[in-house]
C-alpha cells in the first residue's frame, strides 16, 4: 500500500512550530525552505549539489514547464523526478501566479486564463482542471490548487472578487485532483490584506478539506509590515493540523518573521537570483560581492560558514570572477546563499524544539544590525 502524505507536530515555542512532513519520497522537516527549480533546474546547481545545502523538497514551475518542454514530454520521459534527476519530494505551483503577471497578455474569465506565451505569443488555456492534468503529468508530490493573484495594492471590492473565484476554482481544483495516495493537494488562503476576507478564505478551503494550506497573494508590493500584520493572524485561520505554506518568501528576515507567527513551509528565487547578481547573504547580512573593497580581501564571505564557496575561496576570488562574467561565481555564490538558507532554516528547527527561539532571533537580528565587517 502506498504510504499516504501525512505531518506530525513534534514541538511549539510560541506560533512557531517544528515537525515533519511524510511523504513516499522522504521526510520533509519543518519550518522548510524550498529552493525554486523553476525549468527543472536550480540555476547554476547541481540536483546533488541542492541537496548537500540540506535541502528536503525543491520547487518546480507549471506555467514554465507546460510551455517548455510541456508535461506530456516530461510525463512520456519518466516524469519531473526522473527528469531533473531529482528522488525527493516535489512541489510544483499551479501557473496562477505566473499567468497573473502576464497582464496584457491574459483573459480572466470563470473557466479560467486565456494566455500568450511569453516564448513564442501561442494561445494557451489554463484552468483548474488543466493545472491539475499538469501537476499531474509532471508527478508532483504536493500539488498548488489553481488560484487567482491580485496585485497589491488593490480594493477591497476587487481583492474579494478575486478571493471568492479563487475559492469556486479550488473546489474544482479538489475535483480534478481526485483520490491519489501518496500525492497531497493544498488549497491557498486569498484575501489580501483584509481580515474578513482572509477568514472567509480560510472557511471556504475548510469546507472543501486539503492535505495542506498555504497563505497567498502576498510578497506581491504590501511590504514587510503589511505582510506580518496579515500573518498575525492568517495562519491561525488555518487547521493547525496540517502543513501551511507561505508562497514566494523571501529573505531571511521575512523567513524568521514567518516562523515567529505559525508558517511551516516557504520558497523563493532570491538565493539563486541573489547568486547570480554577485550578491551573498550572510549571518550579517548582504555582501555585495561586485564592490571594490572586496578585490584585495583574502577571507571569506563567511568564515564560520562550511560552504565550499567559503571554505576554498576568498573573497577577492569570488570579486574576481564575477567581474571578469565567469560562470564559477554564480555556481558558488548560489551555493553559498542557498547554504546559508538551510544553516538558517535547520537554527530554527533547532531553537523551536529547544524552546529557545527568542534566544535565537535575538542574536539573528543583532548580527544583522552589526553588519558586514570591513576588510582587513
Amino acid at each position: 500500500m502506498t504510504q499516504r502524505f501525512s505531518f506530525t507536530l513534534t514541538a511549539t515555542d510560541g506560533k512557531a512550530r517544528t515537525g515533519v512532513i511524510s511523504t513516499p519520497r522522504g521526510d520533509i522537516r519543518t519550518p522548510a525552505f524550498m529552493p525554486v527549480g523553476t525549468a527543472a533546474t536550480v540555476k547554476a546547481m547541481l540536483p546533488e549539489s541542492v541537496r548537500a545545502t540540506g535541502a528536503d523538497i525543491l520547487l518546480g514551475n507549471t506555467y514554465h514547464l507546460m510551455l517548455r518542454p510541456t508535461a506530456e514530454r516530461i510525463a512520456r520521459l519518466g516524469g519531473l523526478h526522473r527528469f531533473m534527476n531529482w528522488a525527493r519530494p516535489i512541489l510544483t505551483d499551479s501557473g496562477g501566479f505566473q499567468v497573473m503577471s502576464l497582464a496584457d497578455l491574459r483573459k480572466l474569465t470563470e473557466e479560467g486564463v486565456r494566455f500568450k506565451s511569453h516564448i513564442d505569443g501561442s494561445d494557451h488555456m489554463l484552468t483548474p482542471e488543466r493545472s491539475m492534468e499538469i501537476q499531474k503529468l509532471l508527478g508532483s508530490d504536493i500539488v498548488m490548487c489553481f488560484d487567482e493573484c491580485p496585485a497589491l495594492p488593490a480594493t477591497d471590492e476587487a481583492v474579494a472578487k478575486s478571493m471568492r473565484l479563487s475559492m469556486r476554482w479550488a473546489e474544482r481544483s479538489r475535483d480534478a485532483f481526485g483520490d491519489r495516495p501518496g500525492h497531497a493537494l493544498f488549497g491557498i488562503q486569498q484575501g489580501g490584506v483584509t481580515q474578513d476576507l482572509r477568514a472567509e478564505s480560510a472557511e471556504a478551503l475548510k469546507a472543501i478539506g486539503f492535505d495542506g494550506y498555504a497563505v497567498g497573494g502576498l510578497a506581491v508590493g504590501e511590504g514587510q509590515e503589511a505582510m506580518f500584520g496579515v500573518l498575525d493572524y492568517a495562519p491561525d485561520m488555518l487547521p493547525a493540523d496540517k502543513p501551511r505554506y507561505l508562497m514566494g518568501v523571501g529573505k531571511p528576515d521575512d523567513i524568521v518573521g514567518a516562523v515567529e507567527r505559525g508558517i511551516d513551509m516557504m520558497d523563493c528565487v532570491l538565493p539563486s537570483r541573489s547568486g547570480r547578481t554577485g550578491q551573498a547573504w550572510t549571518r550579517r547580512g548582504q555582501v555585495n560581492i561586485k564592490n571594490a573593497r572586496h578585490a584585495d580581501d583574502p577571507r571569506p564571505l563567511d568564515e564560520d560558514c562550511t560552504c565550499p564557496a567559503c571554505r576554498s575561496y576568498s573573497r577577492a576570488y569570488l570579486h574576481h570572477v564575477f567581474r571578469s562574467g565567469e560562470i564559477i561565481s554564480s555556481m558558488l555564490l548560489t551555493w553559498h546563499n542557498l547554504h546559508y538558507f538551510q544553516e538558517l532554516m535547520a537554527g530554527l528547527r533547532g531553537a523551536i524544539a529547544e524552546g529557545r527561539l527568542g534566544q535565537f532571533t535575538a542574536a539573528f537580528h543583532a548580527a544583522r544590525a552589526e553588519g558586514d565587517i570591513e576588510p582587513l
